[in-house]
């Protein structure tokens, strides 16, 4: 029950006017309890909306990003491929197999090929005489052969015979497997020989993408919209639409897809957007939203999707804005409350006051208005300190995304020289170790696995500024000590010298003696020098390799000699030719890419026999 006096001894006031003045006083405060839900509401569904565009942006424009990487690569694949039949279409034992066809030129050439598709990772390469029939392939002798098949009516053979060079990418008839078919035309003196032909499979690159750390749904189309490489199987040789009848019957007559469908992809436009697309991955029991993004391939014709998951984008960007929503939704109208609140007070002050009391009151509404003023003044800095740290934070991401991506950029022409020789040196320091555990060597195996322990700290050192995007500057050419260098080679190679008891002597004068080079290829050189000079004293005991560098003028002259039996004089005339090898196992390229390392630095690499093989590198002096 609410009372109300109006004097000591009045009587108490009735039950329903208690009851009406509290409503009077509440109704204010619930009008403003249900404006702040309503306005909270709304400042909850703004955020939300703004924070799915800007996730969706940045989900965007990763995508981005991701495609050019896949394109890159894609692209390296596929130019490294395509040297190949330009090569072998002018090797000689192509031409002795379509010359002769004898049974040893056919056999000496199913070898060469073999050993060439192991390593340079291609599916299969095989040549075909004028007629279309296989003559010899890498896989002769293999329940897969293509030997003895007839392909005169693929088109890349009907192309290549008629303008020289074809690219397609078809179903094979023989092994069942898809890949990019790459031809040459073999030409002799007298016409057309045959054709040489190399099948690009993208098996490894299309399982890449499915072990990415963040997988996004990547396929390739062709002018016809089909999809040709996939991280998705279930969705290859599938269209991105509808094909019409007479293109879809000339794509099944002409076997380049096998008896595939050819059916659409089950893609439908997202909620979010022209680039959002919505599917249910194979596999997966409902479906997702994708950001689609395409990239031309270069050279091919061809195009790259990336499809990039929006879900935990969008989770992450609502929960952050709604928190920050409603702390400012709270911040602001509690403050309003507070301010409403005084002011009630206030009002309800001046009511009461007496007549004495009207100067004071005055004095403190002025009061009132002003900290409104000053509240108001207080809340215009905070917005705009607010809106000055945003910028602040946009801008710094776009800072550190264009740093990722210089730094990728860097990173991405040289890791792989990086990496591969400590793997390689690894690979021989285990093998050894086991040899010495088997000798019963401990001693020397402890030796091996600490070299191992560094060579791993080293790679996992590259590995951890990739993850991290760290800074790294490219490598250019520089000063490089030339002595640093050879011992940097004998790392890797000190082993099988001692070995092979092969004594080595090493002169360097002066010691700081430096060349303009870059010291990771530098010791490239030296190594694969090294192995030659090794290869050579294989069998004969008590071998020398003498290596020795001084000024030569404005230049450094770098000698790397053996005391073995010297090249063969047919050897000699082409050894920096592709192909061209003493080694019963080698590719004949070590050679031909030190010479254009050593070109790249200014230089030049000459070979004569003195008493065995002598290299003499020359390099312009760093001064």
């Amino acid at each position: 029950m609410f009372f109300r006096f109006r004097s000591a001894g009045h009587a108490l006031a009735a039950p329903g006017t208690g009851r009406a003045s509290r409503w009077t006083r509440l109704r204010p405060a619930l009008g403003f309890i249900a404006v702040a839900l309503v306005a909270l509401v709304g400042l909850d569904r703004l955020a939300v909306y703004g924070a799915e565009r800007l996730a969706l942006a940045r989900v965007h424009g990763e995508g981005v990003f991701a495609a050019d990487l896949r394109v890159a690569a894609l692209r390296a694949e596929i130019e490294k491929q395509r040297t190949l039949p330009v090569v072998l279409a002018q090797d000689p034992d192509v031409h002795a197999a379509l010359d002769h066809g004898d049974a040893a030129s056919i056999q000496a050439l199913d070898n060469k090929l073999r050993a060439l598709a192991t390593a340079t990772r291609t599916g299969v390469i095989y040549l075909l005489d004028p007629h279309g029939l296989c003559i010899s392939a890498s896989n002769a002798g293999t329940p897969m052969s293509f030997v003895g098949s007839d392909y005169s009516f693929r088109p890349y053979f009907v192309r290549a015979m008629a303008e020289g060079a074809a690219e397609h990418f078809a179903f094979g008839t023989v092994s069942l497997h898809p890949g990019l078919y790459l031809t040459r035309r073999v030409d002799g003196p007298d016409g057309p020989l045959g054709v040489l032909v190399v099948k690009a499979e993208f098996d490894e690159m299309e399982n890449d993408w499915r072990r990415l750390p963040l997988p996004a749904p990547t396929f390739v189309t062709d002018n016809h919209s089909i999809v040709l490489i996939t991280s998705e199987p279930a969705w290859r040789f599938r269209a991105l639409g509808p094909l019409a009848p007479a293109e879809k019957a000339a794509l099944r007559n002409s076997l380049q897809f096998g008896e595939a469908p050819l059916d659409p992809l089950p893609l439908q436009p997202g909620p979010e957007g022209a680039d959002t697309v919505r599917t249910t991955l194979p596999g997966a029991r409902t479906a997702q939203t994708f950001v689609e993004t395409e990239a031309a391939v270069p050279t091919t014709g061809w195009t790259l999707h990336v499809l990039s998951p929006t879900a935990p984008a969008l989770a992450l960007a609502a929960t952050a804005t709604r928190s920050l929503a409603l702390l400012l939704g709270v911040v602001g109208f509690g403050t309003a409350g507070l301010v409403l609140t005084r002011r009630h007070q206030l009002k309800g002050e001046k009511a009461r006051g007496a007549a004495a009391r009207r100067e004071l009151e005055e004095r403190v509404a002025t009061r009132t208005a002003e900290l409104q003023d000053a509240n108001e003044q207080l809340r215009a800095e905070m917005a705009e300190r607010r809106r000055a740290r945003i910028a602040l934070e946009v801008l710094q991401d776009e800072l550190a995304q264009a740093s990722k991506l210089a730094v990728l950029g860097q990173i991405a022409a040289s890791i792989a020289h990086e990496v591969n020789q400590p793997l390689a040196a690894i690979r021989v320091f285990a093998d050894n170790a086991g040899t010495f555990l088997d000798q019963h060597q401990p001693d020397a195996a402890r030796a091996n696995l600490t070299t191992i322990a560094a060579l791993t700290e080293r790679i996992g050192t590259i590995t951890q500024e990739l993850r991290a995007f760290a800074r790294k500057r490219a490598r250019d050419v520089g000063p490089v000590e030339v002595e640093a260098a050879i011992n940097g080679a004998l790392l890797l190679m000190g082993y099988r010298l001692r070995q092979q008891d092969i004594s080595l002597s090493v002169k360097v004068n002066p010691p700081e003696l430096q060349v303009r080079a870059d010291r990771a290829r530098l010791e490239q050189v030296f190594v694969n020098l090294l192995q030659n000079a090794a290869e050579a004293l294989t069998g004969q005991p008590h071998g020398n390799i003498h290596i020795s560098a001084g000024r030569v003028g404005g230049d450094v002259r770098i000698v790397v000699a053996d005391d073995g039996a010297g090249l063969p004089a047919e050897v000699m005339e082409a050894l920096f030719l592709p192909f061209t090898t003493t080694k019963p196992n080698g590719l004949g390229l070590g050679l031909v890419i030190c010479q254009d390392i050593i070109r790249e630095f200014g230089g030049a690499i000459t070979v004569e026999n003195d008493h065995g093989a002598r290299f003499t590198l020359t390099l312009p002096e760093a001064r």
